[in-house]
């Protein structure tokens, strides 16, 4: 098969980019290659559902712009195609003193990127959106919301196709190796040979293996971390309305354990966060011995984990006690009881670090020959997509020549 682009990953980033250089070039000929036998399958079919705002993010960030840019471009494509989705607003709620200045902060920096409608709130105003949240202040952001991601993958990859004859989403076609041949790459591929002018990688959690193989050495390394979640039984869920936050470490990347309504009704309690042995390891007992080599013989993973090993200790106990994350449960919501978490989901964060250990916190994109790299694209990447893959196709509009 012979493509003018070739999009390596089918989850939403690698969509919204080919669905973006689809509907701007619609004579090009774009392949999306995908490993699994179905689009959406890892980050982008296993995360939380939700539609964020950006209020988290440094103003001037990639992770800002896109976030609020993105944001707006998926409630109104959402609208048009039928996608499910609501904006229930959300609380980021402070349960204890010591976290009031880091909520005055968040809410500052929510006003200066121009989050719409966000307001602080005291205990009784909390009672009045969230009747069984605890808490003794609190950050709404209504613009937050909720939906259905796969659904999306599935329309974005439905448009790209029915833009041009030419254009395919393959699945079951895990990237092997990737040769130059003359004014051409040779992307070897688990369901064949493919040639094609130009190569954009969206792989994910494997975003750093695929710029390998194609001569690029970027100075960070995706370590895998699993985030367990659990369900909320049908009477406990009758609690939370909407998104229940706690205030965030703003020295770590995740957001710790939330309470998230889904598109279907139903409610989701965490994630925690632990190292994966496996970049697909969707079970506490996953074990990849190549995944884990990759990760323990970088340098930056022992700088994270002497960092943060406090941290780290917390989320295995999270991890492994039923206890322990129903405490971290019921700060948020204490009328919810042990026999209201049911067995959930799991996902797998791609988390970029560079050498010194510290998170990659903002998006990266690098450019190859003939070639561009998504190497992290995290939170709020599927809120941002198509904004994403709108500048990628800006990129690829200068360096490729279209």
């Amino acid at each position: 098969m012979d493509c003018d682009v070739v999009i390596i990953g089918a989850g939403i980033v690698g969509l919204a980019t080919a669905y973006r250089l689809a509907a701007r070039f619609p004579g090009l000929a774009i392949g999306v290659l995908e490993k699994e036998q179905a689009i959406a399958s890892h980050q982008t079919g296993r995360n939380s559902g939700v539609i964020h705002s950006g209020i988290y993010y440094k103003p001037g960030s990639r992770k800002a712009e896109n976030c609020i840019k993105g944001r707006q471009q998926l409630v109104a494509f959402a609208g048009e195609q039928g996608v499910p989705y609501q904006l229930t607003g959300k609380l980021i709620v402070a349960t204890s003193p010591g976290q009031l200045p880091r909520l005055q902060r968040l809410f500052e920096n929510g006003k200066r990127l121009g989050i719409e409608g966000i307001r602080t709130l005291d205990s009784p105003l909390i009672h009045q959106i969230e009747p069984y949240c605890q808490g003794i202040a609190a950050v709404h952001v209504p613009c937050a919301g909720i939906i259905d991601y796969t659904r999306l993958a599935h329309t974005l990859a439905d448009r790209l196709c029915q833009t041009g004859r030419s254009n395919k989403v393959l699945t079951g076609h895990q990237v092997i190796g990737i040769e130059k041949d003359g004014f051409h790459k040779r992307v070897i591929t688990s369901g064949g040979l493919i040639s094609t002018r130009y190569l954009i990688n969206c792989a994910g959690l494997w975003s750093d293996l695929v710029a390998r193989m194609d001569g690029i050495r970027p100075a960070m390394r995706i370590i895998p971390f699993r985030g367990d979640y659990l369900r909320l039984s049908p009477q406990a869920a009758e609690k939370v309305r909407a998104l229940i936050y706690p205030v965030p470490d703003p020295d770590l990347p995740f957001l710790g354990v939330h309470l998230t309504r889904r598109i279907d009704g139903t409610v989701e309690a965490g994630p925690n966060a632990v190292f994966s042995f496996k970049r697909q390891g969707y079970s506490r007992t996953a074990f990849s011995w190549n995944d884990t080599k990759l990760a323990l013989a970088y340098l930056g993973t022992w700088r994270l984990f002497l960092r943060h090993w406090r941290y780290g200790i917390s989320e295995y106990a999270c991890a492994l006690s039923r206890k322990e994350f129903l405490r971290r449960v019921r700060r948020l919501v204490p009328a919810i009881g042990p026999d209201d978490l049911l067995p959930g989901g799991c996902g797998i964060r791609a988390q970029a670090l560079g050498r010194d250990g510290r998170p990659i916190d903002d998006f990266v994109i690098e450019r190859g020959r003939d070639s561009i790299h998504v190497l992290n694209a995290p939170s709020p990447a599927a809120t941002a997509c198509l904004a994403i893959g709108e500048h990628i196709c800006e990129l690829g509009a200068s360096l490729f020549s279209l």
